[in-house]
C-alpha cells in the first residue's frame, strides 16, 4: 500500500495537495476479452515488488488466483467480469489501477471506469491484432480524451509482424504509433527488445512459469549484433525505418491523443513489464483538474471533492458490505470528515474508509487526488454521485446508463425468499450490475431486468443465490430495444402487443420494443409520441450524454 507523509488530519496547503497530485498515476487496463489483461495486472504488481508471486486464474498447481479477478465466476471462466481497483508505490509515483471487464457484456462497467482514470493501458493480441471490442475502446478513450499506451502482448507466441501490427494501430484507429521498444525475434521467438531512445538491447530471463519476477539484462547495439545475429540485424533496421517515418514518442502529441506510444511483451513470462510501469511514470498524465457538471474545469487544490463511479457487495463473505469506489478528484481526503452528498444536500460521515488491494483492504486514513477511496456501507451513495467538502455544491457530469437489449422476467424460486429476492434485486440495481423496471401489470413480485448482454444474467443469477440465499427463475422476454417514453404517450402504447412500457428504477419510463421493424411501424403510425434514444446503444458503441 501506498504510505503518504502527511498525518492525518492536519491542514494541508495546496502547494502539498498539488505535490501529492503530480505524484498519482490513475489508469485502467482495456482490452478485448482474453488478450492477458489479468495476467498483465499481475506482471505489473510483481515488478512494483506489491507481490511476490504472480498467479493465473487457471495456473498450475499452487499458484493462487490473481489479485484483481476475485469473484467466484472470475476464476471459473478466467475472464474478468467486475472492475477492482488496486493501488501500490513503484519508483517516487503512487500507481491506481483499474482493472476491467474484458467482455463486452460489461461494458457499461467499463465505459464506468474510463471515467475515473487519467489514462489507458490498451492490451493487443500479438495474433489477433486490433479486435471489435478493442476497437471500441480506442474510440471511447478517444471520446473521453484519454491518452493511451499500447501494449503488444504474447509477443512469445506465433503473430503478426510487429511492422504489419503498427500499420493496422493507425489506419484503424488514427493514432500513429510511436513505439518506445521494438521486439527483437519475430513473434514466438522472444529474444528481447531495443529500447529505441538508448539503442541498447535488453534481453528478458526466463523464470519458472513466469510465477517470479523476470531479471533483464541491458547489453550495447554492438553487443547485440553479435550476439544475436540476424534477428538484431532486422529489428535494428526496421526501428531504424520507426525513427525516418517520424514514429518517435512526443509528450505533447500524446496528451493531445495525437500519437499512442507502444510497448511489446509477454505478459504471462513477465517479459516487458518493466518498461510498462517506467513509461507510466514517465509518460501518463498526473491527476489534474477535471471537469465539473457546470463546465468548469475543478483544480486538484480545490477543497476535497470526488464521485462514485461504482458501488460494489459481497467483497467481504463475512460482513456482506458493500462499497462505493470514489475516485479523488481534489483535496485532501480525510477518514472521518464529513462531507456533502450532492445529490441530496445532506451530510455525509466518512468514518469507514478504505485503500483496496482487488479484494483486501485497509484503512485509508488519507487521500488525494487520482486516489480511489473504498467507502463501506456508504449505502446513500450510488453510481455517479459526486461528494465534496464545504460550499458551494460541486457536481461532476452525471455517468450514462446503455441502452438495454436484453430483457428477462424473474421471480424467486422459493416464493418464502421473498424478502431476500427484494433486497437482492434492489441491491444490485443499486451496484448499476442490471436495470431493474417494473409495472403495475407485472407487480413487485416480478421485475424485468435489461441487459447490455446476456451474461450480466449470469451475474445476476450468481450472486443472488450466493450473495443473498434467494435463487431466481427468470423468463426470457421477446423484447429487442428500448426507448424512453412519458405518460402520454405510454397511454396509446399500452394497447400494442409487441410493445411493453416498464418503469426504471430511476423513474425513466422506457418503451420496449420487440423489433426494429416494429418501433419504425409506431413511429411512423404515431408520430406525436415521445420515443427517445438512451444514452448508448448496447455494449460500448456511440456513448452520449
Amino acid at each position: 500500500m501506498a504510505d503518504t507523509t502527511m498525518t492525518p488530519g492536519t491542514e494541508v496547503s495546496p502547494k502539498e495537495v498539488e505535490a501529492q497530485a503530480v505524484r498519482r498515476r490513475t489508469f485502467a487496463v482495456i482490452s478485448h476479452p482474453d488478450a492477458g489483461k489479468s495476467t498483465l495486472t499481475e506482471a505489473l504488481l510483481l515488478h512494483a515488488r506489491a507481490i511476490t508471486t504472480a498467479g493465473a486464474t487457471h495456473g498450475k498447481a499452487g499458484r493462487r488466483g490473481t489479485v484483481s479477478d476475485w469473484m467466484t465466476m472470475e476464476q471459473e471462466r478466467g475472464i474478468s467480469i467486475t472492475s477492482a481497483a488496486i493501488q501500490f508505490e513503484y519508483r517516487d509515483s503512487v500507481i491506481n489501477l483499474v482493472d476491467t471487464p474484458g467482455h463486452a457484456d460489461f461494458s457499461e462497467d467499463t465505459f464506468r471506469v474510463l471515467s475515473a482514470v487519467d489514462a489507458a493501458v490498451m492490451l493487443v493480441d500479438a495474433s489477433k491484432g486490433l479486435e471489435v471490442q478493442t476497437m471500441k475502446l480506442f474510440e471511447v478513450c478517444k471520446q473521453r480524451g484519454l491518452p493511451v499506451i499500447t501494449v503488444i502482448n504474447k509477443w512469445d507466441r506465433p503473430g503478426s509482424a510487429a511492422l504489419d501490427l503498427m500499420d493496422e494501430i493507425r489506419t484503424r484507429t488514427g493514432l500513429i504509433p510511436t513505439p518506445l521498444t521494438w521486439p527483437v525475434g519475430i513473434a514466438g521467438d522472444f529474444r528481447g527488445v531495443i529500447e529505441r531512445e538508448s539503442s541498447d538491447f535488453i534481453r528478458f530471463n526466463r523464470t519458472a512459469g513466469g510465477a517470479t519476477r523476470a531479471d533483464s539484462e541491458r547489453t550495447t547495439a554492438a553487443e547485440a549484433a553479435i550476439e544475436e545475429g540476424d534477428a538484431w540485424v532486422a529489428a535494428a533496421e526496421e526501428s531504424e525505418l520507426l525513427a525516418e517515418e517520424g514514429q518517435n514518442h512526443d509528450e505533447e502529441s500524446f496528451l493531445g491523443g495525437v500519437t499512442t506510444p507502444v510497448l511489446f511483451s509477454a505478459a504471462v513470462l513477465n517479459f516487458g513489464v518493466q518498461h510498462i510501469l517506467d513509461t507510466l511514470v514517465d509518460f501518463a498524465p498526473p491527476a489534474e483538474a477535471r471537469l465539473d457538471a457546470d463546465g468548469g474545469h475543478r483544480p486538484v487544490t480545490s477543497p476535497f471533492s470526488g464521485f462514485v463511479f461504482k458501488v460494489q457487495s459481497g467483497m467481504n463473505s463475512s460482513h456482506r458490505d458493500y462499497v462505493a469506489f470514489v475516485r479523488v478528484c481534489s483535496g485532501q481526503f480525510r477518514r472521518g470528515m464529513v462531507v456533502t452528498h450532492s445529490a441530496t444536500g445532506r451530510p455525509f460521515a466518512t468514518k469507514y474508509a478504505q485503500q483496496l488491494f482487488g479484494k483486501d483492504r485497509e484503512v485509508a486514513e488519507e487521500a488525494w487526488p487520482g486516489d480511489i477511496v473504498g467507502l463501506v456501507n456508504a449505502s446513500a451513495l450510488r453510481v455517479g454521485d459526486s461528494i465534496h467538502e464545504g460550499s458551494p455544491a460541486v457536481t461532476f457530469p452525471p455517468l450514462p446508463m446503455f441502452a438495454p437489449a436484453h430483457f428477462r422476467a424473474v421471480r424467486p424460486a422459493d416464493t418464502s425468499k421473498h424478502k431476500q429476492f427484494r433486497r437482492g434485486i434492489d441491491q444490485l440495481d443499486h451496484e448499476g450490475v442490471i436495470q431493474v423496471m417494473r409495472s403495475d401489470l407485472r407487480g413487485d413480485q416480478a421485475p424485468v431486468l435489461g441487459a447490455v448482454g446476456p451474461m450480466q444474467f449470469e451475474v445476476v443469477e450468481e450472486r443472488m443465490s450466493h450473495d443473498f440465499g434467494a435463487a431466481i427463475r427468470s423468463d426470457v422476454l421477446p423484447y429487442q430495444l428500448a426507448r424512453r417514453t412519458d405518460k402520454e404517450s405510454a397511454l396509446i402504447l399500452g394497447h400494442d402487443r409487441q410493445v411493453e412500457v416498464l418503469r426504471r428504477s430511476d423513474g425513466t419510463l422506457l418503451a420496449l420494443f420487440s423489433t426494429p421493424w416494429r418501433l419504425r411501424n409506431t413511429v411512423r403510425d404515431h408520430p406525436e409520441l415521445l420515443l427517445e434514444d438512451l444514452a448508448g446503444g448496447g455494449p460500448i458503441d456511440e456513448v452520449r450524454y
